[in-house]
């Protein structure tokens, strides 16, 4: 809602014979604006400081403050112009109306010192008494001739000011564990350094488990390597974090003594995966009587509980 700056007692009001430098509005058949029910009047949008701008006109005064004998005058900063979220702009600006009798301006000046602040919450900054309807259609004034008027602005970023960078951490109360297994037959026959399971979804996240059979790091040639690895850290935000509890387990197809590692971790588009070089021993993997691995298959289950989400603000 735009501030009735009169009230605050930081108007300047005067008379100059210069212009305005960055924007007029000239209005023929003015009455028409009334006639035709047009309460407010918003001009095309307009450079100035590098930010696009625009005036508000109400003819019969700002409604929603109540104005009904002033005309209601209004600089506004164009909606998406914003230079990043929590964006903030400090701008002093002078509003005129033309004395078309003299040739010079009216001119309201709002004279805070460290400008006005133009930000998301608060587009529009002006004046609701701009001018009183009668000394506007006084024709000894000269402010409306012929049905005509011509209104202007000026506007001088002082100040630019981003949001400092922040997050927000959400952890989820009675967080659900989401459970997946993947089944890998012919397990003599991996030929790749690396297998990955199909994508499944856990707390609306993508996810896979990445099995080593050869080793990896400072598991190779000994072990199975296993980790849990999001599955399209692409698609995250950069400031985006995923806390998680999870299980990775190579199933017992025997007896149900499943061999299994746990770990908490942060996940993000740069911490990507998180397991195990030294799962479990080729030895140990491959006896018989363990069950890990049986008529050359192997099951292997992951069990993930995602308790919180940081988001950027």
């Amino acid at each position: 809602m735009a501030s009735d700056l009169d009230q605050d007692g930081v108007v300047s009001r005067a008379v100059s014979d210069v212009p305005p430098i960055h924007y007029v509005t000239k209005i023929s058949m003015f009455s028409q604006l009334s006639k035709n029910n047009i309460d407010k009047y918003t001009s095309s949008h307009f450079d100035a400081g590098g930010y696009k701008w625009k005036l508000a006109i109400h003819p019969n005064g700002n409604k929603n403050k109540g104005i009904t004998d002033h005309i209601s005058f209004y600089l506004g900063i164009v909606e998406g112009e914003s230079p990043s979220p929590g964006w903030e702009i400090r701008a002093t600006f002078r509003l005129f109306l033309l004395d078309q009798n003299k040739d010079n301006y009216l001119i309201l000046q709002d004279v805070e010192e460290k400008g006005r602040r133009f930000r998301g919450t608060k587009l529009e900054w002006g004046f609701d008494r701009f001018i009183s309807h009668d000394a506007f259609k006084n024709p000894e004034n000269g402010y409306l001739i012929n049905d005509t008027s011509v209104f202007g602005a000026e506007v001088y970023v002082c100040q630019e000011k981003g949001a400092a960078k922040g997050e927000c951490l959400s952890m989820i109360k009675d967080a659900v564990s989401y459970k997946n297994t993947w089944r890998i037959e012919n397990y003599s026959g991996l030929k790749d350094d690396c297998v990955d399971s199909k994508v499944f979804v856990a707390a609306d996240k993508k996810w896979k488990i990445q099995l080593y059979p050869k080793g990896k790091g400072s598991g190779t040639g000994s072990y199975v390597s296993l980790y849990l690895t999001l599955a399209e850290p692409e698609n995250l935000p950069p400031t985006s974090k995923i806390y998680a509890e999870f299980t990775l387990r190579i199933l017992d197809q025997i007896s149900s003594n499943h061999y299994f590692g746990k770990a908490n971790y942060w996940f993000s588009a740069s911490n990507t995966t998180c397991g195990w070089p030294r799962f479990v021993s080729h030895a140990y993997f491959s006896t018989s009587s363990v069950g890990l691995l049986v008529k050359n298959v192997c099951l292997v289950d992951a069990e993930v509980t995602v308790h919180g989400i940081v988001k950027s603000l």
